[in-house]
């Protein structure tokens, strides 16, 4: 199980929880931040300072949000607009920066 970010960071991007994750796993996209599942270690830095409560464990998503979860992956293992090739496991998002894109899903999501 790992923590994913949903519904409520679209459009928000606060930022706070990038400041508390440990191993710098979090991702800019372009409407929302993004998990890189296979690198958290779980240890839930990032959900209690997320202002509007947007990271759950995977488990526990708010209901109707489990295409979240989807979309946390696919950000990181399918290629993107303005992103041909897959990001894969970088290795941290502070080296990276803001990516500027989203899943389909998220760039067409309507709060």
């Amino acid at each position: 199980m790992t923590f994913v970010i949903g519904a409520a960071c679209v459009d928000i991007l606060d930022r706070a929880c990038i400041e508390e994750c440990p191993i710098d796993c979090i991702f800019i996209g372009d409407r929302m931040a993004y998990i890189q599942p296979d690198e958290c270690i779980d240890c839930g830095a990032c959900e209690p300072v997320c202002p509007v409560e947007a990271i759950h464990y995977e488990d526990d998503l708010p209901a109707g949000q489990d295409q979240f979860i989807i979309e946390n992956r696919r950000f990181f293992d399918e290629p993107l607009p303005g992103r041909p090739l897959p990001l894969g496991q970088p290795g941290g998002a502070a080296t990276i920066g803001p990516l500027g894109t989203d899943t389909n899903f998220v760039r067409n999501y309507q709060p």
